[in-house]
């Protein structure tokens, strides 16, 4: 897609840090990293949202976000890793991304990037049934 950063790094008209390659996937590291090795994941094909990402590329996709997080670990000493995709909001870049960070204890990333809230009463119910009717008639 013209304009896209993703897909320019992806063609080699912006040069990128790349890590992985596939036929349907490229993995290369962030520029702004939250951890030095933070890298994010990419479908070859511009696809803005999870919810694009055709169902014979998932499989490959989790795979490839599953070697990742373990190459974070094994190549960086990382403890462990933050794995995450944004849809639409806080999505810097209008084409699917995964990002994998490694992580280490006392790293100072405290959980998730916002602040937490709390369901009131029969609140939690409510909502997860109107997520159970959007799963069943979508």
């Amino acid at each position: 897609m013209d304009g896209c950063v993703f897909c320019q790094i992806i063609s080699g008209e912006v040069p990128g840090h790349l890590v992985l390659e596939t036929d349907d996937l490229v993995a290369f590291l962030d520029a702004r990293p939250v951890f030095k090795g933070h890298v994010l994941l990419v479908p070859r094909t511009h696809l803005e949202t999870l919810p694009d990402l055709p169902a014979g590329q998932r499989d490959g996709f989790l795979a490839a976000a599953q070697r990742l997080a373990t190459a974070v670990k094994d190549a960086l000493g990382a403890q462990g890793s933050f794995v995450a995709i944004n849809n639409t909001v806080s999505q810097s870049v209008p084409h699917l991304h995964l990002h994998v960070v490694p992580r280490t204890k006392g790293d100072g990333l405290r959980g998730f990037f916002w602040p937490r809230t709390k369901y009131g009463d029969g609140e939690a119910a409510a909502y997860a049934e109107r997520l159970r009717d959007a799963l069943a008639n979508g």
